[in-house]
């Protein structure tokens, strides 16, 4: 079926540039442009709007930004006081009540907001149910947990169980513990409440403009029946979704018919755990995080996965850790014959984060051909003066993170993400983020912002003969737009009113 829309301008990002009407031929654009239309099986026309590629959202994890949406009350809380409250209301309200062994996990705290950053007593968690109770950080790379789920989950020896003076669990769980007390919470989840999730997740997705998500599958955190559960339905879903399996475990990916392997896969924590890797301390908290691979086991990884044809990436934030990524990538690289050498920088081998690059380092992945998945919302939530980066790095570091303009001088391909649940999965947020980096030298103007969210992001899938333009060929992606989003004051809170994703019309208000 050929289905043709009609709007007061469509901005290809292509070529022409604009025009008034496109025409879809099932899952593809056959032809944009202006004047009198060509005929087709399905007229829609949109007076007065806006059409723009879909929005490619280049990380997201699905099943917890489905649990997030249930979290509100946690995550706007900003004090230990009202995030008791709100686990306690949760409490009373969730199936299972006040009673029974299953878990209640929550998710979205972030005390890097409060006035008073101090979290919750073992004593004050406890009173909250008798149940097993999960509160994730929004980062997910800590959580506070109850006494009954400590136990429950067989984490009393694990490595990250933060103790007090005593030797008593304080309810702070890091690194192992915290993977593994999370990996048994949302593995308490049946079949159909996961799917539920995924769905849930994927329809906010196309409620705001994305068409397509890079899912960041992390089966040693989250557990496998995640990932077979969103194998299973996937192509049911809103949105296309790229999948992207946090694994060294390539057989696996490849008997997926994946394309990728690692994505979120962690090579250091994040900066509000205080677990990324820094070349020198914390300003606020003792050491300097750790690495979560060896050099060798990561060069293993490398290697193996560019032989085998992936795409291989991880996740990096400290500019240790970037430093570890680099020199491993380096080293493969130069392990490679000069016919392999034509194809790597083709490959776009990826690094989720990149947060603390030095400009040594940002060229070094330039000549690597290293593609970037950034989230330009975590500047604007924890990059400015006084916030959270400040705080833990000092304001000598924390002033040349997230250098998104740099990158884009140096040639780097980068592309766009929300890291969903950790910041909110709307392109439209990520947009006004790169508008009003703390940093003026790297900000980027409306067009260069949209046209990083959708081209730049297809890009690091290696899908732009596909996705992120509205040219004859391409997948018929498209937001639709009561205004015109390149004419406004601020893009901050604009929503689509007709999303279109692989030529199905997916959200409509």
């Amino acid at each position: 079926m050929r289905t043709l829309y009609r709007a007061s301008v469509v901005y290809t990002q292509s070529h022409p540039e604009r025009g008034e009407w496109v025409l879809i031929d099932d899952r593809h654009v056959q032809r944009v442009g202006s004047g009198e239309p060509p005929r087709a099986d399905r007229v829609v026309d949109l007076p007065g709007t806006t059409i723009m590629p879909g929005f490619v959202d280049t990380h997201v994890h699905l099943t917890t930004t489905g649990l997030a949406l249930e979290n509100d009350a946690i995550e706007s809380a900003r004090s230990a006081t009202e995030l008791l409250a709100a686990a306690s209301a949760r409490a009373s309200t969730s199936e299972g009540g006040t009673t029974g062994s299953s878990p209640l996990y929550l998710q979205g705290y972030d005390e890097s907001r409060w006035d008073d950053p101090a979290v919750p007593t073992p004593e004050q968690l406890a009173a909250v149910t008798p149940r097993p109770l999960v509160i994730r950080r929004a980062d997910g790379h800590v959580c506070l947990a109850n006494a009954r789920a400590i136990d429950a989950s067989g984490v009393v020896d694990a490595q990250g169980l933060e103790l007090d003076a005593h030797g008593r669990p304080t309810g702070i769980l890091r690194g192992d513990a915290n993977d593994r007390l999370g990996r048994w919470a949302l593995e308490s989840l049946d079949d159909l409440t996961v799917q539920s999730l995924q769905l849930e997740a994927a329809g906010l997705a196309a409620a705001r403009g994305v068409t397509t998500v890079h899912e960041m599958a992390m089966p040693h955190w989250h557990g496998p029946r995640e990932l077979q559960v969103l194998l299973g339905h996937r192509r049911r879903l809103p949105v296309d979704v790229m999948t992207v399996v946090a694994t060294t475990d390539l057989p696996s990916v490849i008997e997926r018919d994946l394309g990728s392997v690692g994505g979120d896969l962690p090579v250091d924590g994040s900066v509000g755990a205080r677990t990324a890797w820094l070349r020198a301390p914390y300003a606020d908290a003792a050491g300097a995080g750790a690495p979560y691979f060896g050099d060798d086991e990561l060069a293993e990884l490398f290697h193996s996965g560019h032989v085998a044809g992936l795409q291989v990436g991880v996740h990096a934030i400290g500019d240790a850790a970037i430093e570890q990524v680099l020199s491993t990538w380096e080293r493969v690289y130069g392990a490679l014959d000069s016919r392999e050498r034509r194809h790597f920088r083709s490959r776009r081998h990826r690094i989720e984060h990149f947060e603390m690059p030095s400009p040594g380092q940002i060229e070094r992945a330039a000549v690597l051909g290293l593609a970037v998945s950034m989230q330009p919302v975590f500047d604007l939530r924890w990059g400015g003066p006084g916030a959270l980066y400040e705080r833990a790095l000092g304001w000598e570091r924390a002033a040349t993170m997230n250098p998104i303009r740099s990158m884009l001088d140096r040639g780097i391909v980068v592309g766009v993400g929300s890291d969903a649940p950790v910041t909110p999965l709307d392109p439209m947020l990520a947009v006004h983020a790169m508008e009003l980096h703390h940093a003026p030298s790297e900000r980027l103007d409306r067009r260069e912002a949209i046209r990083l969210h959708t081209i730049g992001s297809a890009r690091v899938g290696r899908q732009e003969e596909k996705k992120g333009a509205l040219a004859p060929g391409m997948h018929a992606d498209l937001a639709v737009y009561e205004v015109d989003p390149l004419n406004l004051p601020s893009v901050e809170g604009l929503r689509p009113v007709l999303t279109v994703s692989l030529g199905r019309e997916v959200y409509a208000r």
